[in-house]
């Protein structure tokens, strides 16, 4: 969150240029791309804080069952080793749901990628969609033949020279992207990876759109993000014979996996020029969501104008991205933000902010910050808040992987504190239900967008925020939830309202949050 004095740059923008990116998880085709059926999201407005999809919100087991089936498709250039195993059981795993789900509205039918393909980024001895593996943090979908090695034959050559036909095919880094992604999301990390990649091919398949043309390219990603969660539903469901997921912890993690992974489109024109697409975080946790609760049809039904609509009353500042890093959380700029507030909503009695741990008879402590009705005050624990703020450290290939974690993952706690002190002030609110964790969240989605539009306070320093604050704040919403909870610090079970409830404040307002959680 910044704040701007005379001078001095902003400092909290989008966590890293799109120029930077060497992490790609992409694909490429050019099928025509027909008028897709209509669109009917399936999330309710006020969706069940304990429940995902109409079952209950259960921790547990995630990842590969004890005993499951193998994988029915052979590596090329694999290791032999557990990741490219695991990768090996997820594209089986994933083949095994489509073919029995591929069908109406999607056109054609059901055919497996021609092959899958495994590398290591940290060596020099291949490539893949026409380009070397070495330094290639990816996992991707290659379909367009222009890609292609024109010199590769029919029949590829014995190690070490390595030639790998680009048409339908998928691959994977071995070596850094995957044991990545299964640190941060367990054997669900890769699985979900692999599963947003075979969307690609399924768009392929079904002709939905072109994923190289830069003006559908948000369509196809947010596309693939939609049928990886109609597979991850399947799972969820207890139908695949490879892997479980939990509805609780398990979802949560896949979820970190996929905002954390912020890939890049490579133009036809330049293969260096890159432009993020996928969206913020809460868009990519939807377009998830979408297919995980209303399947194929849904995710078919996504395209520019549905995503257009989406974003109609986003601030236009929190969809750009730059590259100013993170902001020193101190009492100072926790104080800023605090009077930010109060300028923003003018309450008739602010509450106060107080550094230590003041008595409250109404309400349980709940570190970092936590709000007190009786006395007005928010209280702040800033070793924690400091802690929870503190990001990944930025400069190589993982930038673009893991958990995005940064200065608002913070002060977006200290705000939904403060919208407890709204909500009192309204009246006639209950504070200590669930009910009231989500309506903070969407109230602490109202200041965001709210806060996108810089607030000058008394020291004559500005808050503002921007594009990578929203995904910083949801990485909080999935991982502690403390943005979605009540005056006693307790928050939904369902990481989806949490996420939806923030999503309805940042598109609306403070009467749309009153109304959904009276």
């Amino acid at each position: 969150m910044p704040a701007e004095s005379p001078g001095r740059q902003r400092l909290m923008d989008a966590v890293v240029a799109a120029a930077s990116v060497i992490v790609l998880i992409a694909g490429c085709s050019h099928p025509p791309p027909p008028k897709p059926p209509e669109f009917q999201p399936p999330i309710p407005e006020v969706p069940n804080p304990s429940q995902v999809a109409g079952a209950p919100v259960a921790n547990g087991t995630s990842g590969l069952r004890p005993g499951a089936p193998g994988p029915t498709r052979p590596i090329q250039d694999g290791d032999g080793g557990e990741i490219d195993n695991l990768a090996a059981m997820a594209v089986s795993d994933i083949e095994q749901f489509w073919a029995g789900a591929y069908g109406s509205p999607l056109k054609g039918k059901f055919v497996p990628v021609n092959a899958v393909f495994s590398w290591d980024s940290r060596y020099k001895n291949g490539s893949f969609c026409g380009g070397p593996t070495n330094g290639t943090v990816n996992a991707m979908w290659c379909g367009d033949s222009e890609g292609r090695d024109q010199n590769c034959p029919d029949d590829r050559p014995s190690p070490p020279a390595v030639c790998t036909p680009s048409d339908n095919t998928i691959g994977w880094d071995r070596g850094v992207l995957m044991p990545q992604e299964r640190d941060t999301g367990g054997d669900m990390g890769p699985v979900v990876v692999l599963a947003h990649e075979y969307g690609h091919a399924i768009q392929h398949m079904a002709a939905l759109v072109d994923v190289k043309n830069a003006a559908t390219a948000t369509v196809a990603e947010q596309q693939a993000d939609c049928f990886a969660g109609v597979y991850m539903r399947w799972v969820a469901d207890g139908k695949s014979p490879r892997f479980t997921l939990s509805t609780g912890d398990g979802l949560a993690k896949l979820l970190m996996v996929m905002i954390g992974i912020r890939d890049p489109l490579l133009t036809a024109g330049d293969p260096h020029e890159q432009k993020l697409v996928h969206g913020s975080a809460f868009e990519r946790v939807t377009a998830f969501q979408f297919g995980f609760d209303g399947g194929v049809s849904t995710c078919a039904g996504i395209d520019e104008t549905e995503i257009t609509q989406r974003r109609s009353n986003l601030p236009k500042e929190l969809l750009e991205h730059g590259n100013t890093g993170e902001t020193p959380i101190t009492n100072e700029l926790a104080t800023a933000v605090i009077e930010a507030m109060n300028k923003t909503f003018a309450l008739a009695t602010p509450p106060r902010l107080a550094f230590d741990q003041q008595p409250c008879p109404d309400a349980r402590p709940s570190p970092p910050a936590w709000y007190c009705p009786s006395s007005n005050t928010i209280s702040v624990d800033m070793p924690r808040l400091v802690l929870m703020g503190t990001s990944l450290a930025r400069g190589s290939p993982l930038d673009m992987m893991g958990p995005l974690f940064g200065d608002y993952t913070a002060f977006s706690v200290l705000v939904s504190r403060f919208m407890l002190a709204v909500e009192k002030q309204h009246g006639g609110l209950a504070l200590d239900n669930i009910n009231a964790g989500l309506r903070t969240a969407c109230l602490t989605g109202v200041a965001t967008a709210k806060l996108s539009k810089p607030v000058t306070v008394s020291n004559g320093a500005t808050i503002a925020l921007s594009g990578g604050d929203v995904d910083e704040a949801v990485s909080g919403l999935l991982t502690n939830g403390r943005v979605a909870g009540n005056v006693n610090g307790e928050s939904a079970p369902s990481v989806f309202a949490r996420v939806a409830a923030f999503r309805v404040g940042v598109l609306g307002d403070e009467n749309g949050c009153l109304k959904r959680w009276p």
